[in-house]
């Protein structure tokens, strides 16, 4: 049985004519193997958010579910831990407090003492150090994101849920704060599920890429296997054979795609909602 499991899940929402209602995405099945990087990528309104949402157990599937290791999720819980695009940080809350606040509820019989070695551990980590006292509103995006991370990480979830994480910070931050997400997940290897559009961003992170059509009734259209392999940086992975491969691949993807977007059918390019997603490997 594998670690997490999205089970035939598909999830609509009342019609805004308020007739009926829109199926977001349809019959989607995905497998996850403990400690493996999956990124999921396609056009706005495929339901990348939702799906990663009903993960975190602050959704509910229309129908299907998820199983983490062979338990349904019935609701949110410290085992799997959500990173959002805008930050949600406490504003009132030092860096140290709002990493302390999440080790404290994962922790509850830790002593101070523990609490607090553990919290610097981790805001060293991503480069933190000496900004313990300083208040959201102190910070700069990048620096929000980092303590979003290392508050994500200290409670060491069996899956680490990433929605956009980099969407806010500038190029040159991004860059920065991608290698440190990889320097952390080297040393945790927690189980990630990670919604972007940044095709090089997937790339660089991820061991597959699920590749979504288009809602309505979106599912998953292909699996791309990232056959570079690890330890990876920005300025290697641009060398290796495969990388620009890989990148045409879901580039062409999205291109073919898109020129379904805003036409009412996820049925674009690539099969219908119930078919086994297309699995791709370079080699």
């Amino acid at each position: 049985m594998p670690f997490l499991q999205i089970d035939h899940a598909s999830k609509s929402f009342p019609s805004h004519t308020g007739e009926g209602e829109v199926c977001i995405f349809n019959d989607v099945t995905i497998k996850i193997e403990q400690g493996e990087f999956v990124t999921v990528i396609g056009h706005s309104g495929c339901g990348k958010s939702t799906l990663l949402n009903i993960i975190a157990g602050l959704d509910t599937a229309s129908e299907g579910g998820v199983i983490l290791e062979g338990k349904e999720v019935v609701g949110p819980g410290l085992d799997r831990m959500v990173v959002f695009q805008n930050f949600s940080l406490m504003p009132w809350m030092t860096v140290f407090e709002n990493i302390a606040l999440a080790v404290r509820s994962a922790y509850p019989d830790w002593s101070q003492t523990q609490v607090a070695d553990h919290v610097n551990k981790y805001i060293a980590l991503v480069g933190l150090k000496g900004a313990e006292t300083k208040r959201p509103t102190a910070l700069s995006g990048g620096m929000k994101q980092r303590v979003g991370l290392a508050r994500a990480f200290s409670i060491e979830p069996k899956v680490l849920l990433l929605d956009e994480p980099f969407a806010q910070i500038d190029a040159l931050t991004r860059g920065v704060i991608q290698e440190e997400l990889i320097q952390m997940w080297n040393a945790s290897r927690n189980t990630v599920f990670m919604v972007t559009h940044d095709v090089d961003e997937a790339i660089l992170l991820s061991d597959r890429i699920l590749l979504m059509t288009n809602g309505p009734s979106a599912r998953v259209g292909e699996i791309v296997e990232v056959s570079i392999p690890r330890p990876r940086s920005r300025e290697s992975i641009i060398e290796h054979p495969h990388y620009y491969k890989i990148r045409n691949h879901v580039i062409h993807f999205l291109v073919r795609h898109a020129a379904h977007v805003g036409r009412g059918s996820g049925e674009s390019g690539a099969g219908r909602s119930g078919e086994t997603p297309v699995l791709v490997k370079f080699s």
